[in-house]
């Protein structure tokens, strides 16, 4: 993987030689007293210079200058921030992105955290350039956008080298603040990061008991990290699960994850997650092209273990539990089969229609067994559960089903401050009599291509009872089309940044 840039934060001075300095201005081509300063007598070059390429400061926009006349520099990025007043902390976080994406791949830069009337002071008049919390939003997307999954390739184009070590530091007019607001967006980064790691490892390497084993990783955060093997699983009575993974040659595994940062014997805030480390459909066999992207059928355990990994490294104010299930739906001669009928962790029992529909086999049990044990404030469930909700929602939302108003509305808050979208969709009767089974208490699909992530939503509904719950489905948004300007990997991490902001804003006391 690639090297993560060393970030620093440092008062606005004189940019040292031999850097890349970026500055930002915006949609008029104006520049805060801080890039002002930087710039001093080089400003009237980016001005003839931006007439020239006709650069006006649209946001994205970018204008370079190579070893620019009045500067001791080799490099200058003059970056478009588009309207000032417009600009949200998840614009920032882009423009952090955005900065990563124009940096040489090896080197030293230097950020200008400044625009004009971007901050106020904490009169609330006085401008400040970018305060100390966009400063911080500017690094966190520096990280995300250097991440590269590449540690399998040993033959390289010159364009694909890995980058060498690359220092960036931040010129902000709080150095302190900035500091300490940017620690726990360092935190979440690294959940993100350790999400796309996961779902970007390929299959033979990451397979259930080895994604066990490097969850194991999060103790030294805090976290507890308990393992349940097959013997444990089968005492539990997780026969929907196990149902899922017996066509495999790689055992089944649910780890649990506990994070106790808040009040002693408050109940914790659960999150579970799907982790379908290989899904071949089973029986049901899924067709040959695209099947490689089954690697990443597991996103949603993923998500959680990042997830953990961010509250427990930011030392999150509250109680959390994390629980993932992990297997290999393969298709061996003692492969589950359409047609069988098996008996879940609450005692209910499934007709197996489709043996492709296993992922809300497995959070089924999950479901029921974390309900059980933790009587939690409330569950979110995230998946790569259906196709259908990609043909319904693309790539830029995660489906959200719930029977909570508050939670739903809560989370859909959440992505809209972070950027990771959820669209709300419907459930109800007339859906959930579709997934009634003549044979058993109910069957694992709705028998037809209408409403498919819907009643995949309502059977998981079955598994909950009243404890306030949200499925999201990832299905779009997990991996493969999800590129921006903060992530270039295949694997997004999707979900992290998301469900931290949700318990930051809504549950840390």
């Amino acid at each position: 993987m690639a090297e993560a840039p060393r970030i620093s934060f440092s008062p606005v001075t004189a940019p040292k030689p031999g850097r890349t300095l970026v500055v930002f201005c915006d949609d008029g081509l104006k520049f805060g007293r801080g890039a002002t300063g930087a710039l001093g007598p080089a400003a009237t070059l980016v001005t003839r210079a931006a007439k020239a390429e006709q650069f006006t400061g649209k946001s994205g926009s970018v204008l370079q200058l190579i070893m620019p006349d009045g500067l001791t520099v080799d490099r200058l990025l003059v970056l478009g921030a588009g309207t000032v007043a417009d600009l949200k902390s998840e614009d920032f976080v882009k423009l952090g992105g955005a900065v990563m994406g124009k940096l040489p791949k090896a080197g030293d830069a230097t950020v200008v955290a400044d625009l004009p009337a971007a901050g106020k002071g904490k009169d609330g008049v006085k401008d400040t350039g970018m305060n100390a919390e966009q400063a911080a939003d500017l690094a966190l997307g520096m990280l995300l956008r250097a991440y590269a999954f590449d540690q399998y390739k040993t033959k390289r184009k010159p364009d694909e080298k890995p980058a060498g070590k690359r220092s960036v530091t931040i010129a902000t007019g709080d150095v302190a603040a900035a500091r300490k607001a940017f620690a726990p967006r360092e935190a979440i980064a690294r959940g993100v990061l350790m999400a796309r790691d996961l779902v970007n490892e390929p299959p033979n390497v990451l397979f259930p008991e080895e994604f066990a084993r490097r969850t194991l990783a999060l103790k030294k955060a805090g976290c507890t990290v308990e393992v349940l093997n097959m013997a444990a699983l089968k005492k539990l009575g997780m026969g929907a699960l196990l149902g899922v993974g017996q066509g495999s040659a790689r055992e089944s595994r649910v780890v649990v994850m506990r994070w106790d940062g808040g009040k002693k014997g408050e109940a914790p805030l659960a999150f579970i997650g799907k982790g379908v480390c290989f899904d071949t459909g089973g029986i049901s066999i899924k067709p040959a092209a695209g099947m490689e992207d089954m690697k990443g059928d597991m996103a949603g355990a993923a998500c959680v273990v990042g997830l953990m990994q961010a509250l427990s490294s930011r030392k999150a104010k509250v109680n959390a539990v994390g629980v993932i299930g992990l297997v290999e739906n393969m298709p061996d001669g003692n492969a589950q089969r359409p047609g069988d009928i098996v008996k879940s962790m609450s005692g209910q029992t499934i007709e197996i229609i489709n043996t492709d529909a296993e992922g809300r086999l497995v959070l089924a049990d999950v479901l029921w067994y974390t309900k059980e044990k933790y009587k939690p404030q409330f569950m979110v469930n995230l998946a790569t559960l259906t196709g259908a909700i990609i043909v319904a929602l693309g790539h830029e939302y995660a489906g959200l089903f719930s029977n909570n108003d508050e939670l739903s509305e809560r989370l859909t808050a959440s992505g809209e401050a972070t950027g990771e979208l959820v669209w709300r969709m419907p459930l109800s009767a007339a859906f959930d009599k579709m997934i009634d089974s003549k044979f058993a208490d109910m069957k694992n699909t709705g028998g037809s291509r209408a409403g498919g992530s819907i009643t995949a939503a309502q059977f998981l509904q079955r598994f909950v009872d009243k404890t306030p719950w949200a499925h999201l489905d990832i299905a779009g948004t997990g991996m493969d089309s999800r590129q921006n300007e903060i992530n270039k990997s295949w694997a997004s991490g999707w979900g992290v940044r998301l469900l931290d902001r949700l318990v930051a804003d809504f549950y840390e006391r």
